[in-house]
This record gives C-alpha cells, sequence and structure tokens, in this order.
C-alpha cells in the first residue's frame, strides 16, 4: 500500500505515523509519501526524518519518501491524506482577527473566519483533484483539511475522486460520552447529523440500551482545545435534548462567545508557540515517538479516525464511521448532493450512509441556513463572483447583514489577494 500525505510538513504528521504503526499487521504499508511546498521544505525534512526513527523503532519495512513533488507523491497511491493550510497560520490569524474587527466571531472553520480559509483553499485543493484524477484514479482522498464540509463537498460535487471528509470532533466526543459512561467507545452507538462543526448527537446507545438522558445530564466538559468553554447559565444539551458538538456554542452562546474571542490571544499565535516547541522536539535526533504535547495542537485521535477509516475500506470491515460524505436521502431536509456529517457504514466497495430523518425542528431552519451557506461559498470561490461571495456572508447566521457582510469580504479579499483569485 502506498499512502500520500500532503501537506506532510504539518505538525500533524507524526500522529497518523503513529497510527500507520499500530495497524501495520493489518494495512502492510510499504510506502509512505510526504509532499509539501517550497515554504515548508525546512518542516517537511524534519517530519520526514522523526517519521523514518518512529518506523525504524519497530524495524518495519515501509520507505518514507518526501519531496516538493505532488505528482511524485500522489502517482500510484492508494490512499491520499489531504491535510493543508493555505497561507499557514499567519493568513488563520487574520481569519481570527479580521470578523472581530466587525463585531462578529472570529474562528478558523466557522463564520467569516471558515469563509475566508473556504476562498484560499477550494483553488488549491481543485488543483491537487486534477494530479490525482491523472495519476491515481482508484485512490481515496481523505480530507482533513478545514474547513473540511465545505472542502468535502467540494471534492465530491467538482471532481471524480472518491472522497471522504474527516473531523476529530466526532470521535472526542464519542471518547467523553464513553468516559461520562464508564465504557469503552467500540461499546457504543452514537446517532449523529448535522453539517461539519455543526454536528449533535441524537441518541446515544450502550450495548443496545438508550442511555442518552443520563448523557445529557452529564456536566459538558470542554472536548476541543481551540474552543475555551464559557460560564453559561443554560445547557443546550437539556434544553434541545442533543449532545452538541462544542462548536454549537458559538451560535447557541454568540454574545459570549465573541465575548471570549474579542478579549483573548487569538489561537493562531497560540498555535504558533506550540508548532515552534513541537518543532524543536521533532528536531531532536533522539526522539523517535509522538510526543505527548502533539496533544494540545488541537488534533487529538486524528490518527485513530483517519487510519481505522483506511482499515475499514483496506480490509473491507464494513463498520460504522462519523464521517463527511454526501447525503443521498440520510436526512431528508438537506439537499442530497450536499455533504453532511453522519454515521455511515464504510467499506470496500463504497460508503453508505445511515438514514437518520428528519432534523429536529428546533436545529432544523439553522442547519439549512449554514448549507446553503457552504453552498454559495463554493460556487463564489469557483465562479470568483464577487456578489455570491457577498450573498455567502449575509447568508451566515453569525453575520446576516449585507452591510457588515460587504466590509468582512472587502477586508478578507484584500488580506488574502496573494491566495484568493480577483473576484468580478
Amino acid at each position: 500500500m502506498k499512502i500520500a500525505i500532503i501537506g506532510g510538513g504539518s505538525s500533524y504528521t507524526p500522529e497518523l505515523i503513529e497510527g500507520i504503526i499500530e495497524r501495520y499487521e493489518r494495512l502492510k504499508v510499504n510506502e509512505i509519501w510526504l509532499v509539501d511546498i517550497k515554504e515548508g521544505e525546512e518542516k517537511l525534512k524534519i517530519i520526514a526524518n522523526l517519521t523514518k526513527r518512529m518506523i525504524n523503532k519497530f524495524f518495519l519495512p515501509i520507505k518514507v519518501f518526501s519531496t516538493l513533488n505532488h505528482q511524485e507523491a500522489i502517482d500510484g497511491a492508494d490512499f491520499v491524506i489531504n491535510q493543508i493550510r493555505v497561507g499557514g497560520l499567519v493568513s488563520r490569524e487574520k481569519d481570527e482577527t479580521i470578523p472581530i474587527k466587525y463585531k462578529t466571531i472570529g474562528q478558523e472553520t466557522t463564520g467569516a473566519g471558515g469563509f475566508a480559509n473556504a476562498l484560499r483553499t477550494i483553488p488549491v485543493v481543485l488543483k491537487i483533484a486534477k494530479i490525482i484524477e491523472k495519476t491515481a484514479k482508484k485512490a481515496t482522498l481523505i480530507n482533513f483539511t478545514n474547513p473540511a464540509g465545505i472542502i468535502t463537498e467540494t471534492l465530491l460535487n467538482y471532481t471524480d475522486i472518491n472522497t471522504i471528509g474527516l473531523c476529530n470532533v466526532p470521535i472526542n466526543m464519542i471518547y467523553e460520552i464513553s468516559e461520562i459512561a464508564r465504557c469503552k467507545p467500540e461499546e457504543l452507538f452514537c446517532k449523529f447529523a448535522g453539517l461539519n462543526h455543526l454536528s449533535f448527537i441524537s441518541q446515544v446507545l450502550l450495548k443496545g440500551k438508550d442511555i442518552t438522558g443520563e448523557i445529557i445530564e452529564a456536566e459538558e466538559r470542554e472536548i476541543v482545545k481551540n474552543i475555551k468553554k464559557i460560564k453559561k447559565e443554560i445547557s443546550i444539551s437539556g434544553l434541545y435534548n442533543i449532545i452538541p458538538s462544542p462548536y454549537l456554542s458559538y451560535y447557541f452562546f454568540r454574545n459570549k462567545m465573541l465575548e471570549e474571542e474579542s478579549n483573548k490571544i487569538p489561537r493562531a499565535r497560540e498555535v504558533m508557540k506550540i508548532e515552534k516547541k513541537l518543532f524543536e522536539k521533532y528536531s531532536n535526533e533522539n526522539l523517535n515517538e509522538k510526543p505527548q504535547e502533539l496533544s494540545q495542537r488541537g488534533g487529538s485521535r486524528y490518527s485513530l479516525v483517519a487510519i481505522s477509516l483506511i482499515d475499514s475500506i483496506y480490509n473491507d470491515k464494513r463498520d460504522i464511521h462519523v464521517i463527511n460524505i454526501k447525503n443521498n436521502g440520510a436526512i431528508k431536509d438537506l439537499p442530497d448532493n450536499s455533504v453532511v456529517e453522519t454515521n455511515a457504514i464504510v467499506g470496500r466497495n463504497g460508503i453508505t450512509p445511515l438514514s437518520y430523518g428528519e432534523l429536529p425542528i428546533t436545529l432544523k431552519g439553522l442547519i439549512q441556513q449554514v448549507k446553503y451557506y457552504e453552498i454559495l461559498t463554493i460556487e463564489a470561490a469557483i465562479e470568483k463572483n464577487y456578489n455570491k461571495a457577498l450573498k455567502a456572508l449575509t447568508t451566515h447566521p453569525l453575520i446576516g447583514d449585507v452591510e457588515i457582510a460587504k466590509n468582512i469580504l472587502d477586508d478578507i479579499l484584500y488580506a488574502n489577494k496573494d491566495f484568493i483569485p480577483e473576484m468580478r
């Protein structure tokens, strides 16, 4: 098996390598190709050397290659993992700070920040897609690049690539629930529905027994590092009878989250410091394992979901994963060709989303509104259409004002002029 990792110089990569090593007997990977852009060459070299040390520790016959040539890395790959960040953390900081200027949420995947990230990233992933279509037609692309739902929908609707979108938030929610229920994660079935970073669990089964009510009554905890837990008098879980993704706080506690975002150092700067320390560790020639500090980066259990997904496809396990995939009728209230985050059966011959039915009436309008924002954002990026971009931002429930949307859009386009093609 050949695995190509696009954005191989990412600080996340040791997570993936650890997962490949742990499942070597099941996957028999013989080539790992790490590819990055010229600006990431130094980090790519550091990661490649660490990868070799990690593999040599277990005397595994896996060859490791690093390159700046995407076609060379992708050629003949069985699986391609996409984990890029166009513009790097410098652009992420702009994504987080420009919206704050107009008293709207600044976040890298949600609202105006996620919008800017999408406009930068869509043209790049479409170029990568052309290479995959040309040199690795049978490959499965696993997309971890944010905003994951938008990028996955772009690839599924505008290319012929077999693509699966992935996020580590659902698996972290499942592990959190397993701690509350004092059971193993694999003993649980958690029924997910919604969109990436706008999903929720409506039912939790433990060995077939419904324990949803017990979980809803439990104290909410911090699940992802980049969203601080805020003090709140009303529980989303209790009010809506769901277990929400932590990202729902941006919608239901908008003012408190805005205050939190406005008064703290941008998360991008925190990550810059974390990455600096991580790469200092990665450079240590005696280090031959993933350092514990990587969990602070925000990619906790990333390797678990990515490599277990590859395992399910390669070994035709036909087990259930929470992924971003085409709806195809699973959620009745959303377009069939739109990407949703839900439970799906994964095997060698394809992926089948489990039927969810209708969304709760209390969440239906919000999720539909964000979905139509996503559709407009993708169309705006592909068509380079300024008016569609403005409509997309105005449609997003965290903005909802055309004048504010126009000011944010103009600032985003100016700040990202090196990455976002000129709009007409």
